[in-house]
Formats: C-alpha cells, structure tokens, sequence
C-alpha cells in the first residue's frame, strides 16, 4: 500500500471532520467487511481520501448521495458495482461488494460469474438492465440508446441516471484503490 493508514491521534484539523463523518457513515452503513482498523483508521478508499480532504471530502459526498439514499433496488447496485470493480481488478472492491452483494441476498454463483468478467444467465430483468449499463460504460464510449432506453423503462429515468452516476463513482473508487494499491485488510485475505 503507497499510503499509511492515518490512526485518529495523527490526524490534522482538516482531517479530523472528514474522519468523523466518514467513519458515522461507514458503522452505519458499510457493514461485514473491514472498514476501520483496530486503531480507528479508515481503511479501503476511505483512507486515499482522507490523506487529500480537499479531494477526498467532495468524493465523499458523492459516495453518501449515491448511497444512503438509492432509488436503486440493493442488489442492483451490486451488481452494476461489481461489473464495475471486476472491470478494473480493484481487489478491495471487489472483497467488499461480494460481501456486500451476498448480504443483498445475490447468490455466490452469480456473484462469482460477473467477477470473473462474464454476464450471468440468470439475472433477473432489472439485474440485467444494471449489468448492461455498467458493462457499456466500462468498456468505454458512450452508452447505447438502446441500453439507455432499457434502464429508463425498467428504473425510471431518475434512477436509470443515478446508475450511472453509481458507475462512475465505482470508477473513480476502482482507480483509487489501484493506484495507491489498497489491498484487501490483512485479516480477510484468504489463506495461502
């Protein structure tokens, strides 16, 4: 990892009130994965984030408007957050939103055939409008009318705009991870 975790006593004043507001947001609602250390510092993207506030703060709002909110059905996000974060092999992503996906009751099949890369046969109708969405967007170029028209008649044209936008914060959180290569907390790592 390129950055330390910053434990609560190291921070500095413009770090203190995003730390405070990330880590209320993240125990409320970023539950079953490692977040925080046992000394309080904020892991995953949340740690980049906090090392920039002048950065990390708008991220976080976006990642709060986008998320503690949702016209989205749970498991959708999921799915269009995975296509996402398989997209760019972000590791801790990844482990996150399987977790989070299982919780959101997303069978382990399915789960593990859109992080290998590849659509599932079964997904329901509205999974499939988010996979289709998220998959066009990640490969680039602008998304299909007819993929957009899909996701304005299946969510309506106000959450079929908040998936995109869910997309391009996964992104941006994929990215981040890479480059500053977060890896999955050493507590989770699978054995080997």
């Amino acid at each position: 990892m390129r950055l330390p975790l910053i434990p609560p006593a190291h921070l500095d004043a413009a770090q203190q009130p995003l730390h405070a507001d990330m880590k209320a947001g993240i125990e409320k609602n970023f539950k079953g994965f490692a977040t925080i250390a046992p000394d309080g510092a904020l892991e995953g993207p949340w740690n980049p984030w906090l090392h920039w506030p002048r950065i990390g703060e708008p991220i976080w709002e976006l990642t709060k408007a986008l998320s503690f909110e949702t016209k989205l059905p749970r498991p959708v996000r999921e799915v269009a957050i995975l296509v996402t974060g398989a997209k760019f092999r972000a590791a801790y992503e990844i482990y996150a939103h399987v977790i989070a996906a299982e919780q959101r009751g997303l069978p382990d099949a399915k789960i593990a055939t859109i992080v290998a890369g590849q659509r599932p046969a079964d997904l329901t109708r509205e999974e499939a409008v988010a996979y289709d969405i998220a998959a066009a967007l990640v490969a680039g170029g602008v998304l299909p009318e007819i993929t957009w028209k899909q996701g304005v008649e299946v969510f309506g044209r106000e959450a079929a705009g908040e998936l995109v936008y869910l997309v391009g914060l996964y992104c941006l959180v994929s990215v981040t991870l890479n480059g500053f290569d977060v890896p999955i907390p050493e507590d989770d790592r699978p054995p080997g």
